[in-house]
C-alpha cells in the first residue's frame, strides 16, 4: 500500500493566502489588471504610495469577489456533513456499557475517516481546497486581518505626521537661518 501524502497549494504552505488577498480559484491575472488600473488612475509615487494603492487594490478585489467567501463556507459545511454522516464518533455515551455496545474498533474510525475524505474530495472537486484551508477562507479571517492592517495603517499615518512635522521645522527653521531679517529703522531723533 503506497503511502499517502496530503497535497497543499504552495501558498497553504506558506501562507500566502489569506481572507485579505487572493484565495484559491480567484484569478492573478484579473487582480494584477485591477491592480494596474489603479496604478494609472492613481499615478502612485514612492513606495508608500504604491503601497496604499495596492491596499486599495486588494479591498477592491475583496469586496467584488465576497462570493468565494459563500463557495468557501458551502464546501466546509458540506465535508463536514460527510464527515459526520461517515465517521463513528469515538465519544462513547455513558450508557455504553449498560447497552452492551463496544466503542467503535479504532481501525474503523480511521478507515471510515479516509472514506469520508475521499468522498468529500471526489464531491467537492477543485472547492476541496477550501476544506483544506480551514478558517482561512472566512469573514471572520477577514475581518480579523483588517483589524490588525488598520492598527498597522494608524501607527504608519502617525509616523508620518511626524515625519512631516519634523520635515516641516527643519524647513522652516533652515529658511529662517538663511534669510538675515532686515533691521527696520526706527524714527529718526531731531537734532
Amino acid at each position: 500500500m503506497g503511502v499517502r501524502v496530503k497535497k497543499l497549494y504552495p501558498a497553504l504552505k506558506h501562507g500566502g493566502y489569506s481572507a485579505t488577498g487572493l484565495l484559491p480559484g480567484e484569478d492573478p491575472a484579473a487582480f494584477e489588471k485591477l491592480h494596474q488600473d489603479l496604478r494609472l488612475e492613481y499615478c502612485p509615487d514612492g513606495p508608500l504610495q504604491e503601497d496604499t494603492v495596492r491596499d486599495i487594490a486588494r479591498w477592491t478585489w475583496r469586496k467584488q469577489n465576497l462570493g468565494t467567501f459563500r463557495i468557501a463556507e458551502a464546501a466546509r459545511e458540506r465535508a463536514s456533513a460527510i464527515r459526520s454522516e461517515m465517521i463513528p464518533s469515538t465519544t462513547p455515551p455513558l450508557d455504553f456499557p449498560l447497552l452492551g455496545i463496544s466503542p467503535p474498533d479504532p481501525a474503523d474510525v480511521k478507515a471510515a475517516t479516509e472514506a469520508a475524505e475521499a468522498q468529500a474530495r471526489k464531491e467537492l472537486g477543485e472547492d476541496y481546497k477550501f476544506v483544506e484551508m480551514g478558517d482561512l477562507a472566512t469573514a471572520t479571517q477577514m475581518l480579523a486581518d483588517l483589524e490588525v492592517e488598520e492598527r498597522l495603517n494608524a501607527m504608519i499615518d502617525r509616523l508620518l505626521k511626524r515625519l512631516w512635522m519634523q520635515q516641516a521645522s527643519k524647513s522652516l527653521s533652515s529658511t529662517a537661518s538663511s534669510t538675515t531679517s532686515p533691521r527696520l529703522s526706527g524714527p529718526k531723533k531731531a537734532a
